[in-house]
């Protein structure tokens, strides 16, 4: 397994990853989709929005941690996204 080192990211952006630098990520075939990928959109079209109808970086973040962890121990796999960036930053609102 390569280990993959981060970088800085620029305060213009906001990145998810799906998993650590030292972890391998899971799919959900059933689902047709990698872990993370199936829970961040589920989580952007509006299972990880507050009160007032916004997901916020980190709101998708909060959703999105318990929801792969738990997907991948399922599968015998440590998988944890990581957020860089603003975690207040808006990404969609209903």
């Amino acid at each position: 397994m390569t280990k993959v080192e981060t970088g800085t990211v620029p305060q213009n952006l906001t990145v998810f990853t799906a998993a650590s630098g030292e972890q391998i990520t899971s799919t959900l075939e059933d689902q047709g989709h990698g872990t993370f990928t199936y829970y961040f959109l589920k989580g952007l079209s509006g299972n990880a929005k507050d009160a007032s109808g916004a997901v916020t970086a980190q709101g998708l973040q909060n959703y999105l941690k318990p929801e792969v962890q738990d997907a991948a121990r399922r599968q015998n796999r440590d998988q944890e996204p990581v957020l860089h960036g603003q975690g207040d930053r808006e990404l969609v609102r209903f």
